[in-house]
């Protein structure tokens, strides 16, 4: 099965994340089939996640798992994407 889940970058105590596609079955910092996000939790100020819809839909019409941090980020870039059209 392919999940969609967190892959953790960064130092000791300063932790980074990539969004990435990957095999359910691959360790969490193993190899990934593809990068479609980032998620930074160190960072206050403004947005601090990154995620590409075209490529999560894809993903996800592919029959992709997300875990539960991810789903929530989808669903917190899906909310914020009709503010940032009626700012443009």
């Amino acid at each position: 099965m392919v999940a969609i889940r967190l892959r953790r970058e960064g130092s000791k105590d300063r932790p980074y994340y990539r969004i990435v596609v990957t095999d359910s079955r691959a360790r969490r910092d193993g190899p990934f089939i593809e990068q479609v996000g980032t998620y930074d939790p160190m960072q206050n100020s403004g947005t601090n996640y990154r995620v590409d819809l075209s490529k999560v839909d894809s993903w996800l019409s592919k029959g992709a798992q997300p875990s539960e941090t991810v789903a929530s980020l989808i669903r917190k870039t899906r909310k914020a994407l009709p503010a940032q059209v009626a700012a443009a």
